[in-house]
């Protein structure tokens, strides 16, 4: 084994036990769905607790389903992955942390609830409501109109689509406001994401433009993601506002955010003609109104995402 080979494995090591704790999940979001560069730290979470004092609001738990009220949990499916939104600070032993942690903490005991999380990949959950296996779904799951074929939402938050490259690339240095500034270049995303969707669908903008296709790249794991861009792999990656501003704002992360391409709404997801919408809603809308749901914002950095009101299954931005 040469001493080119020793490093490169090295390399690689170093950063795939680096990477589980900041790496991007999508739109999911999550989206995801922020992240960090090979050998950049996990930021330890925010210690104030905008959470502790909510109480149950008995007008909005009162829109459960006497079922549920009576079961007195509701499970979650939830995508561990990224800050702001959802991540392991002190590993995955320990609780995980974030603005969607706190966000269906909140709801819930506002509903006079208790929450079971279910850890699960991304592309898992909103297929998993329909069977049943989660009451609700979170991942920085954007509102899309395919999407409310077969899902409803509640949204809390509006996120949406970005771009980040390597700190120093050549091939991409503006904003992206047109997929023509892509062509001939290498993409990486999420798998099961409305990036992936987005890409997907407009593959053929290059071609009509007379210009060499991009490549997109899916990874199943937020982690791979990431090394492929600091190894050069991909050249781009396309993940969630939020995540991608948070990880550029690391200084160890040497990515640079090329600002915002496509608003989201962001919601909690369930199934369709789900019974628990109207009372989400309300839940978070007492949140709003309360002032925990700013607070919980600021914790996190991502006031700039604000919604003034919690809406059902709003049209997809365009």
């Amino acid at each position: 084994m040469n001493l080119r080979t020793i490093r490169t494995r090295l390399y690689s090591a170093s950063a795939l036990a680096l990477l589980p704790l900041l790496a991007l999940t999508a739109c999911g979001s999550g989206d995801t769905d922020g992240t960090a560069a090979v050998g950049a730290q996990a930021s330890p979470a925010p210690t104030d607790d905008p959470v502790a004092a909510v109480r149950k609001v008995d007008s909005a738990a009162a829109l459960l389903p006497a079922d549920l009220r009576k079961a007195g949990t509701l499970r979650v499916g939830s995508s561990i992955g990224f800050p702001p939104g959802a991540y392991y600070p002190n590993g995955t032993d320990k609780a995980p942390a974030g603005q969607d942690i706190d966000l269906a903490d909140a709801v819930t005991k506002v509903l006079g609830v208790k929450l079971e999380r279910q850890d699960a990949s991304f592309e898992t959950i909103l297929p998993a409501l329909g069977s049943g296996k989660y009451d609700f779904g979170t991942g920085n799951f954007g509102v899309t109109s395919d999407r409310l074929k077969t899902i409803d939402f509640v949204t809390y938050i509006n996120d949406g689509q970005g771009f980040a490259v390597r700190k120093g690339n050549t091939a991409l240095k503006s904003k992206v406001t047109d997929l023509t500034q892509l062509c001939g270049l290498t993409i990486g995303t999420g798998a099961g994401t409305t990036f992936e969707a987005t890409l997907t669908a407009q593959k053929g903008v290059c071609a009509k433009a007379g210009k060499k296709p991009y490549d997109v790249k899916v990874y199943s794991e937020n982690a791979a993601t990431l090394t492929a861009l600091q190894q050069g792999r991909i050249d781009v990656i396309m993940s969630t506002i939020n995540g991608l501003r948070y990880q550029a704002a690391q200084p160890a992360s040497q990515t640079t955010f090329l600002g915002e391409f496509h608003r989201l709404d962001v919601g909690f997801a369930f199934k369709k003609g789900s019974p628990l919408t109207k009372a989400f809603q309300a839940a978070v809308n007492e949140l709003i109104k309360d002032g925990t749901y700013a607070r919980i914002l600021k914790k996190w950095g991502t006031s700039a995402s604000a919604i003034d009101t919690s809406r059902i299954n709003p049209p997809e931005h365009r």
